[in-house]
Protein backbone atom coordinates (compact mmCIF):
# COMPACT_ATOMS: atom_id res chain seq x y z
CA UNK A 1 0.00 0.00 0.00
CA UNK A 2 1.33 3.46 -0.90
CA UNK A 3 1.98 5.74 2.07
CA UNK A 4 -0.18 8.87 2.20
CA UNK A 5 1.47 11.93 0.66
CA UNK A 6 3.08 14.39 3.03
CA UNK A 7 0.76 17.26 3.91
CA UNK A 8 1.34 20.82 5.09
CA UNK A 9 -0.52 21.02 8.39
CA UNK A 10 -0.87 24.15 10.52
CA UNK A 11 -1.59 23.74 14.23
CA UNK A 12 -2.78 26.71 16.26
CA UNK A 13 -2.38 26.82 20.04
CA UNK A 14 1.27 25.80 20.07
CA UNK A 15 1.78 26.76 23.72
CA UNK A 16 -1.07 24.48 24.85
CA UNK A 17 -0.77 20.77 25.54
CA UNK A 18 -2.83 19.32 22.68
CA UNK A 19 -1.18 20.95 19.64
CA UNK A 20 2.32 20.01 20.79
CA UNK A 21 1.21 16.40 21.29
CA UNK A 22 -0.42 16.37 17.85
CA UNK A 23 2.83 17.61 16.30
CA UNK A 24 4.70 14.64 17.77
CA UNK A 25 2.34 12.25 16.00
CA UNK A 26 2.50 14.04 12.66
CA UNK A 27 6.20 14.95 12.37
CA UNK A 28 8.33 14.17 10.47
CA UNK A 29 5.87 12.43 8.07
CA UNK A 30 4.18 15.77 7.38
CA UNK A 31 5.34 19.39 7.25
CA UNK A 32 4.07 20.95 10.48
CA UNK A 33 3.70 24.62 11.34
CA UNK A 34 2.92 25.42 14.99
CA UNK A 35 1.43 28.86 15.64
CA UNK A 36 0.79 30.80 18.84
CA UNK A 37 0.43 34.36 20.08
CA UNK A 38 3.64 34.10 22.09
CA UNK A 39 7.05 32.59 21.41
CA UNK A 40 7.26 28.89 22.15
CA UNK A 41 10.51 27.81 23.82
CA UNK A 42 11.83 24.30 23.43
CA UNK A 43 13.90 22.06 21.24
CA UNK A 44 13.35 22.08 17.50
CA UNK A 45 12.03 18.91 15.90
CA UNK A 46 12.56 17.75 12.30
CA UNK A 47 9.66 18.77 10.10
CA UNK A 48 8.27 21.29 12.61
CA UNK A 49 8.52 25.07 12.45
CA UNK A 50 7.05 27.62 14.85
CA UNK A 51 5.50 30.94 13.86
CA UNK A 52 4.30 33.66 16.23
CA UNK A 53 1.01 35.18 15.00
CA UNK A 54 -1.23 38.03 16.10
CA UNK A 55 -4.72 36.53 16.26
CA UNK A 56 -6.14 40.04 16.53
CA UNK A 57 -4.99 40.73 12.94
CA UNK A 58 -6.41 38.20 10.53
CA UNK A 59 -4.07 39.33 7.74
CA UNK A 60 -1.13 38.02 9.77
CA UNK A 61 -2.76 34.59 9.75
CA UNK A 62 -3.45 34.42 6.01
CA UNK A 63 0.21 34.09 5.01
CA UNK A 64 0.78 31.32 7.57
CA UNK A 65 -2.35 29.40 6.57
CA UNK A 66 -1.84 29.71 2.82
CA UNK A 67 -1.05 26.36 1.22
CA UNK A 68 -2.20 24.37 4.27
CA UNK A 69 -3.78 21.02 3.47
CA UNK A 70 -5.23 21.00 6.98
CA UNK A 71 -5.61 23.44 9.88
CA UNK A 72 -6.03 22.43 13.53
CA UNK A 73 -7.98 25.14 15.33
CA UNK A 74 -7.41 25.52 19.07
CA UNK A 75 -8.63 28.67 20.81
CA UNK A 76 -9.08 29.09 24.54
CA UNK A 77 -10.64 32.44 25.39
CA UNK A 78 -14.41 32.88 25.00
CA UNK A 79 -14.04 36.50 26.12
CA UNK A 80 -12.08 37.20 22.90
CA UNK A 81 -14.29 35.71 20.15
CA UNK A 82 -12.60 37.90 17.55
CA UNK A 83 -9.72 35.42 17.55
CA UNK A 84 -12.04 32.65 16.39
CA UNK A 85 -13.59 34.84 13.72
CA UNK A 86 -10.17 35.85 12.43
CA UNK A 87 -8.89 32.27 12.28
CA UNK A 88 -11.81 31.08 10.15
CA UNK A 89 -11.81 34.21 7.98
CA UNK A 90 -8.09 33.75 7.30
CA UNK A 91 -8.58 30.04 6.56
CA UNK A 92 -11.16 30.90 3.92
CA UNK A 93 -8.97 33.56 2.30
CA UNK A 94 -5.95 31.23 2.36
CA UNK A 95 -7.97 28.37 0.77
CA UNK A 96 -7.17 25.91 3.55
CA UNK A 97 -8.10 22.37 2.53
CA UNK A 98 -9.57 21.05 5.81
CA UNK A 99 -10.37 22.51 9.24
CA UNK A 100 -10.18 20.28 12.29
CA UNK A 101 -11.73 22.09 15.24
CA UNK A 102 -10.97 21.19 18.85
CA UNK A 103 -14.34 21.79 20.46
CA UNK A 104 -16.06 20.23 23.49
CA UNK A 105 -18.46 17.37 24.19
CA UNK A 106 -20.84 19.78 25.95
CA UNK A 107 -21.95 21.28 22.63
CA UNK A 108 -24.18 18.21 22.22
CA UNK A 109 -25.90 18.84 25.57
CA UNK A 110 -29.09 20.78 24.89
CA UNK A 111 -29.23 21.82 28.56
CA UNK A 112 -25.75 23.42 28.47
CA UNK A 113 -25.92 27.18 27.95
CA UNK A 114 -22.90 28.46 29.87
CA UNK A 115 -20.44 30.91 28.33
CA UNK A 116 -17.87 28.29 27.31
CA UNK A 117 -20.35 25.91 25.69
CA UNK A 118 -22.20 28.62 23.77
CA UNK A 119 -18.85 29.99 22.56
CA UNK A 120 -17.83 26.56 21.27
CA UNK A 121 -21.21 26.08 19.60
CA UNK A 122 -20.75 29.39 17.83
CA UNK A 123 -17.26 28.38 16.75
CA UNK A 124 -18.54 25.12 15.29
CA UNK A 125 -21.30 26.93 13.42
CA UNK A 126 -18.76 29.37 11.98
CA UNK A 127 -16.51 26.55 10.78
CA UNK A 128 -19.45 24.67 9.22
CA UNK A 129 -20.53 27.84 7.40
CA UNK A 130 -17.02 28.50 6.03
CA UNK A 131 -17.41 26.23 3.01
CA UNK A 132 -14.21 24.37 3.97
CA UNK A 133 -14.41 20.63 4.73
CA UNK A 134 -14.43 20.24 8.50
CA UNK A 135 -14.11 17.74 11.33
CA UNK A 136 -15.10 18.42 14.96
CA UNK A 137 -13.14 16.90 17.84
CA UNK A 138 -15.41 17.04 20.91
CA UNK A 139 -13.62 15.76 24.02
CA UNK A 140 -14.97 15.43 27.51
CA UNK A 141 -12.91 17.01 30.32
CA UNK A 142 -9.14 16.44 30.13
CA UNK A 143 -7.60 14.05 32.65
CA UNK A 144 -4.79 16.58 32.96
CA UNK A 145 -7.10 18.93 34.86
CA UNK A 146 -6.13 16.79 37.85
CA UNK A 147 -2.71 18.43 37.69
CA UNK A 148 -4.37 21.44 39.30
CA UNK A 149 -4.33 19.41 42.50
CA UNK A 150 -0.56 18.89 42.41
CA UNK A 151 0.42 21.80 44.72
CA UNK A 152 -2.12 20.77 47.38
CA UNK A 153 -1.08 17.12 47.07
CA UNK A 154 2.55 18.04 47.60
CA UNK A 155 1.91 20.43 50.48
CA UNK A 156 -1.01 18.81 52.29
CA UNK A 157 -1.93 15.44 50.74
CA UNK A 158 -5.32 16.83 49.75
CA UNK A 159 -7.41 17.38 46.65
CA UNK A 160 -10.36 19.77 46.40
CA UNK A 161 -13.48 19.62 44.25
CA UNK A 162 -16.96 21.00 43.90
CA UNK A 163 -19.39 18.05 43.95
CA UNK A 164 -16.56 15.52 44.53
CA UNK A 165 -18.79 12.45 44.03
CA UNK A 166 -20.17 13.53 40.63
CA UNK A 167 -18.68 11.65 37.68
CA UNK A 168 -17.02 12.76 34.46
CA UNK A 169 -15.87 10.43 31.64
CA UNK A 170 -12.65 12.43 31.33
CA UNK A 171 -10.22 11.64 28.51
CA UNK A 172 -6.43 11.64 28.29
CA UNK A 173 -4.95 14.56 26.30
CA UNK A 174 -2.70 12.03 24.60
CA UNK A 175 -5.79 10.24 23.23
CA UNK A 176 -7.25 13.52 21.98
CA UNK A 177 -3.97 14.30 20.24
CA UNK A 178 -3.70 10.88 18.61
CA UNK A 179 -7.25 11.07 17.22
CA UNK A 180 -6.66 14.64 16.03
CA UNK A 181 -3.45 13.61 14.26
CA UNK A 182 -5.23 10.74 12.51
CA UNK A 183 -7.94 13.10 11.29
CA UNK A 184 -5.48 15.78 10.17
CA UNK A 185 -3.37 13.32 8.21
CA UNK A 186 -6.25 11.73 6.31
CA UNK A 187 -9.00 13.05 4.07
CA UNK A 188 -11.48 10.37 5.13
CA UNK A 189 -12.95 12.28 8.06
CA UNK A 190 -14.58 15.27 6.37
CA UNK A 191 -17.90 16.48 7.79
CA UNK A 192 -17.78 14.25 10.87
CA UNK A 193 -17.92 15.00 14.59
CA UNK A 194 -16.10 12.79 17.05
CA UNK A 195 -17.05 12.82 20.73
CA UNK A 196 -14.12 11.55 22.80
CA UNK A 197 -14.27 10.20 26.36
CA UNK A 198 -12.22 8.00 28.61
CA UNK A 199 -13.23 4.37 29.23
CA UNK A 200 -15.12 5.06 32.47
CA UNK A 201 -16.70 7.98 34.34
CA UNK A 202 -14.88 8.91 37.53
CA UNK A 203 -15.54 11.36 40.33
CA UNK A 204 -12.90 13.60 41.90
CA UNK A 205 -13.09 11.34 44.95
CA UNK A 206 -12.35 8.28 42.79
CA UNK A 207 -9.56 10.05 40.92
CA UNK A 208 -8.02 10.98 44.26
CA UNK A 209 -8.10 7.33 45.32
CA UNK A 210 -6.28 6.38 42.12
CA UNK A 211 -3.66 9.06 42.72
CA UNK A 212 -3.26 7.80 46.28
CA UNK A 213 -2.41 4.35 44.93
CA UNK A 214 -0.04 5.72 42.29
CA UNK A 215 1.79 7.91 44.80
CA UNK A 216 1.76 5.31 47.57
CA UNK A 217 0.34 7.59 50.25
CA UNK A 218 -3.11 8.58 51.52
CA UNK A 219 -4.93 11.55 50.03
CA UNK A 220 -8.06 13.27 51.29
CA UNK A 221 -10.57 14.75 48.82
CA UNK A 222 -12.21 17.79 50.39
CA UNK A 223 -15.51 19.19 49.12
CA UNK A 224 -15.62 22.85 48.13
CA UNK A 225 -18.66 25.06 48.49
CA UNK A 226 -19.74 26.87 45.30
CA UNK A 227 -18.31 30.08 46.76
CA UNK A 228 -14.95 28.44 47.50
CA UNK A 229 -14.85 26.88 44.03
CA UNK A 230 -15.64 30.21 42.38
CA UNK A 231 -12.84 31.89 44.32
CA UNK A 232 -10.38 29.24 43.17
CA UNK A 233 -11.49 29.49 39.53
CA UNK A 234 -11.31 33.30 39.65
CA UNK A 235 -7.62 33.14 40.59
CA UNK A 236 -6.92 31.77 37.11
CA UNK A 237 -9.85 32.84 34.96
CA UNK A 238 -12.16 35.81 34.45
CA UNK A 239 -15.30 36.03 36.64
CA UNK A 240 -17.42 35.07 33.61
CA UNK A 241 -15.31 31.97 33.03
CA UNK A 242 -15.56 31.09 36.72
CA UNK A 243 -19.36 31.34 36.48
CA UNK A 244 -19.31 29.03 33.46
CA UNK A 245 -17.21 26.44 35.28
CA UNK A 246 -19.62 26.47 38.23
CA UNK A 247 -22.54 25.91 35.84
CA UNK A 248 -20.62 23.09 34.15
CA UNK A 249 -20.04 21.41 37.51
CA UNK A 250 -23.79 21.58 38.11
CA UNK A 251 -24.45 19.67 34.88
CA UNK A 252 -21.90 17.09 35.94
CA UNK A 253 -23.72 16.69 39.26
CA UNK A 254 -26.90 16.01 37.26
CA UNK A 255 -25.12 13.18 35.40
CA UNK A 256 -24.65 14.95 32.07
CA UNK A 257 -20.96 14.01 31.75
CA UNK A 258 -20.96 10.35 32.70
CA UNK A 259 -21.69 8.76 29.32
CA UNK A 260 -18.75 7.08 27.57
CA UNK A 261 -18.06 6.54 23.87
CA UNK A 262 -15.85 4.02 22.06
CA UNK A 263 -14.57 6.61 19.58
CA UNK A 264 -10.93 6.53 20.71
CA UNK A 265 -10.77 2.76 20.30
CA UNK A 266 -12.61 2.76 16.96
CA UNK A 267 -10.23 5.31 15.45
CA UNK A 268 -6.91 4.31 17.02
CA UNK A 269 -7.43 0.55 17.27
CA UNK A 270 -6.55 0.49 20.98
CA UNK A 271 -8.57 1.04 24.15
CA UNK A 272 -8.85 4.56 25.51
CA UNK A 273 -6.36 5.40 28.25
CA UNK A 274 -7.61 4.85 31.80
CA UNK A 275 -7.11 7.48 34.48
CA UNK A 276 -4.86 5.03 36.34
CA UNK A 277 -2.64 4.67 33.27
CA UNK A 278 -2.53 8.42 32.73
CA UNK A 279 -1.75 9.12 36.40
CA UNK A 280 1.07 6.55 36.42
CA UNK A 281 2.57 8.13 33.29
CA UNK A 282 2.51 11.56 34.97
CA UNK A 283 3.40 10.48 38.49
CA UNK A 284 6.43 12.76 38.68
CA UNK A 285 4.25 15.84 38.21
CA UNK A 286 2.36 15.03 41.41
CA UNK A 287 5.19 13.64 43.53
Amino acid sequence: MTAPAARRIVLTGATGQIASLVARHLAPRHRIVLTSRTARPGARRPGVTHVTCDYDVYESLVDVFRGADALFVVTNDPTRPEHDRNVVRAAVEASVGHIVKLSAAAVRDSAAHDLITEWQRGNEERVRASGIPWTMIQPRSFMSHALGWAPDIRSGSTTHALHPHSRNACVAPEDIAEVSALVLGDTGHHFRSYQLTGPQPLSAHEQSAVLSQVLGRPLVCRELTPEEAHTRYARRYSPAMADALIASAGRQLAGAKARTTDTVERLTGRPATTFAQWAADHRDRFA
